[in-house]
């Protein structure tokens, strides 16, 4: 198997740098559509004079650096969305991949829960440290080690995630019971009218209707659906490096990430996008 040949031989092995240039291009579309979307629902104006996010930085950061915050957020809102663009069309992708690590490392300083800009980081960083980027949108084939030890890495960045989180679900017995997913579906239910914004979630009218009432037979459902989940991350990544069952682990990693963002699509596009991206990575 390519990846612990990889490892054996110090990271000289050679492999395909174009695997790494697709999870560019899908690194850069990813950011650029969570990019695009933090210009909405308030977030152009979310350090307007008097807002409480303006009186939330100036408390976490103090007021000469929350000042420095609110002068240039705007202006890198505009350009690392263009930085996202530009490396996703391969146009100067190393400079472009700083300018969108630097811009989503910004939200740090802001959002409560920024797991997915540690995420977006941690795989950004992946791509910095790989050799051979390439240039447009053209793919480049053959062999070289230029992006082994960066393609490693992703491969391992992608393994811990999954099974971190396996890990995690065996460990609850809310979610182990399948009452977690229940409950958070049949809470969705009863409130969906008047959540403020409701393209953030799009359970399907089917799933409402069918597994959203909290009877005995949804939790039954719902932990039969929360067995599948967790069987799937601990399989997903073994699978994903078998040049026999890769394609049928693609076929199920995509599958149960599209399920995912239906739960919370602005919320776990980056996340969803970027782990599927990393796919190309598991491939030599």
């Amino acid at each position: 198997m390519w990846f612990f040949d990889a490892l054996a031989s110090g990271f000289q092995r050679p492999t395909d740098p174009g695997r790494l240039q697709w999870f560019r291009i899908v690194f850069g579309t990813v950011c650029t559509l969570r990019f695009s979307l933090a210009f909405g629902q308030g977030g152009w104006d979310r350090f307007a004079p008097g807002s409480l996010s303006s009186h939330l930085a100036e408390q976490r950061l103090g007021p000469a650096r929350a000042r420095f915050l609110i002068t240039v957020y705007r202006s890198t809102l505009i350009a690392r969305t263009a930085a996202a663009l530009a490396l996703a069309s391969g146009i100067a992708s190393r400079l472009a991949l700083l300018l969108v690590l630097a811009g989503a490392a910004m939200e740090l300083l802001y959002l409560k829960s920024p797991n997915a800009v540690r995420y977006t980081l941690l795989t950004g960083a992946c791509l910095l440290l790989a050799g051979d980027l390439g240039h447009g949108l053209h793919v480049e084939h053959g062999l070289s080690t230029a992006n082994t030890w960066a393609q490693c890495l992703l491969v391992l960045i992608t393994t811990d995630i999954y099974w971190n989180s396996a890990w995690q679900k065996i460990h609850s017995p809310q979610f182990r019971s399948g009452l977690y997913l229940a409950q958070w579906v049949h809470v969705y239910t009863q409130v969906r009218e008047k959540l403020p914004y409701r393209r953030q979630y799009a359970i399907p009218g089917l799933v409402r209707r069918h597994a959203g009432n909290l009877t005995a037979r949804d939790v039954r459902l719902w932990r039969a659906v929360a067995a599948t989940v967790i069987t799937a991350e601990i399989a997903l990544p073994p699978a994903l490096l078998i040049p026999e069952t890769m394609p049928y682990a693609i076929a199920a990693g995509i599958g149960m990430h599209t399920a995912f963002t239906f739960l919370k699509p602005r919320q776990l596009l980056t996340f969803s996008g970027l782990t599927i991206g990393t796919y190309f990575a598991f491939a030599a």
